[in-house]
């Protein structure tokens, strides 16, 4: 009898044993931590305007949301009441964050990353300069953000409506750069001038939401002279907490 029930107490733990395991694998497979850096890249010569004169290529400070689908935005729509309009135009990020909380989106799933590694307050990042932000997602998840082409009238860069995938078809994180996943795009809400130049962009505007609007609709910025030169003037790279 004492036999019998030794046999069945080390069975009931071996049970128990095999069953924390498989719990612990799915907690690591279903909550992962994240850090993504965004630097610039840009040559600290700067950009060649097409009068002669030369201008830094910055980035403006912007947000991220974690979602399966895009809220920010939709292509070959006009922008959304959401905040996108400040974001492109100005670089302030604080309009599609509290936009996104008007939905009751959970707030560890979206944020703000303004202040440049280094910094003591926010800004822009410049030649050499970086942002970094963490959060914690689960399979199914993509990664969304937006930031201004800080020297335009109203682009910005986003991935598309397929986001960032975060995890493999089996649920494991990935890691690496996703520089290739963000597009340029025209805000639609202003009209443009010659990006480095134009009088009435952020850098140079009197005050911010200045500028003749364009009542046009959120489209690939294809006509601007650094559409698809990302690798040439930014890096963006996901990595997964351990190296997962």
């Amino acid at each position: 009898m004492k036999s019998r029930r030794l046999i069945i107490s080390l069975g009931i733990l071996a049970i128990t044993l095999c069953a924390q395991v498989l719990i612990t694998k799915s907690t690591a497979k279903s909550a992962t931590r994240f850090t993504v850096r965004i630097e610039n890249i840009s040559s600290a010569d700067g950009q060649v305007a097409s009068d002669g004169s030369k201008w830094p290529f910055a980035l403006s400070p912007g947000m991220f949301v974690l979602n399966d689908k895009n809220v920010l935005f939709t292509e070959g729509k006009p922008a959304k009441a959401n905040g996108l309009e400040a974001q492109a135009e100005d670089g302030n990020p604080s309009g599609l964050i509290a936009s996104l909380e008007t939905m009751h989106h959970a707030g560890a799933l979206h944020g703000l990353y303004n202040t440049p590694v280094g910094a003591m307050g926010p800004g822009p990042i410049g030649p050499g300069g970086a942002y970094e932000f963490s959060f914690t997602a689960t399979p199914k998840m993509k990664l969304y953000l937006a930031m201004m082409f800080g020297q335009s009238n109203d682009l910005f860069y986003a991935p598309d409506a397929n986001g960032i995938g975060l995890f493999d078809a089996q649920g494991n994180p990935i890691s690496g750069d996703v520089t290739d996943k963000l597009v340029l795009w025209d805000a639609g809400t202003e009209v443009n001038e010659e990006v480095g130049i134009g009088p009435n962009q952020a850098p140079r505007q009197q005050m911010p939401n200045t500028g003749p609007t364009e009542n046009g609709v959120v489209h690939r910025a294809k006509d601007v002279r650094l559409y698809g030169k990302n690798g040439e003037l930014f890096r963006v790279t996901v990595t997964a907490e351990n190296g997962q």
